[in-house]
């Protein structure tokens, strides 16, 4: 799936409107929230809210922040 949509001023924010396929593709509705996580090559990833997952990317930040130096290492 392709699609795009424009970055608009919404009161004193900016905001996107997702497509109604991106939507369906997310299995996203009215209230749903999403998550949006840093991927390679400045790109976004776009999660729904699963359970435990929230609680899952905390733990996950928490252990790139205490091995941050090593991950950094074995990333070269």
């Amino acid at each position: 799936m392709i699609a795009q949509s424009k970055v608009r001023k919404i009161g004193n924010s900016l905001g996107v409107v997702l497509p109604k396929e991106a939507l369906q593709q997310l299995k996203a509705e009215e209230g749903t929230i999403l998550y949006f996580t840093e991927s390679p090559e400045c790109s976004l990833r776009v999660t729904p809210e699963k359970p435990g997952f929230k609680n899952m990317m905390e733990i996950a930040d928490k252990g790139m922040q205490r091995y941050r130096n090593a991950l950094r290492e074995l990333a070269k």
